[in-house]
């Protein structure tokens, strides 16, 4: 049942639908809309969600090519690519419309951290000098979420000049 409901907000986000509401998605999943009300205070709440699912991917690989520079380089390349396809951008950008209140935890930046932190902590074991996890996310993941959301360019170019950015902190 779950699936079926993410998939219809999915297509219904990815057709560019005005108006999503939860009799519109139960119809499109199959489901009664009480099953929505139960679940979500708001189509924002489940809008949220779904973006959440979207963005993060559970056993997603890292790079690991004995460099940080190598491993930071190939990630935010990744990253890139994967945010700036157009059901990745609706999602994200359905996800930020969503949030009306500051939260405290976001599970795409936990995500990223958890990710961030692995690489930091095998470029460390290898002896070499690392950025903080908290310089990466700020300054490499954060501007390229920045861009998609507005409209920005995002390209290998732009996501490798983040990473070499960050380097030079601890240079």
């Amino acid at each position: 049942m779950l699936t079926a409901i993410y998939t219809a907000v999915g297509e219904l986000v990815g057709e560019g639908a005005d108006r999503i509401s939860f009799p519109v998605i139960a119809e499109r999943a199959g489901v009664n809309p009480t099953t929505l009300y139960r679940r979500w205070d708001d189509v924002n709440a489940l809008l949220e969600e779904v973006a959440v699912a979207a963005l993060t991917r559970d056993g997603e690989s890292l790079p690991d090519t004995g460099s940080l520079e190598h491993d930071l380089a190939q990630w935010a390349d990744i990253i890139a690519r994967d945010i700036t396809r157009p059901e990745r951008v609706r999602y994200l950008r359905a996800m930020v419309s969503a949030r009306v209140d500051i939260v405290s935890a976001c599970p795409v930046t936990e995500t990223r951290r958890e990710q961030a932190s692995k690489m930091v902590r095998r470029a460390r074991e290898r002896g070499e000098a690392t950025p903080t996890v908290p310089q990466i996310l700020d300054h490499v993941i954060a501007p390229l979420y920045y861009h998609v959301v507005f409209a920005l360019p995002v390209d290998h170019e732009y996501a490798r000049r983040l990473v070499h950015d960050v380097l030079t902190m601890v240079r």
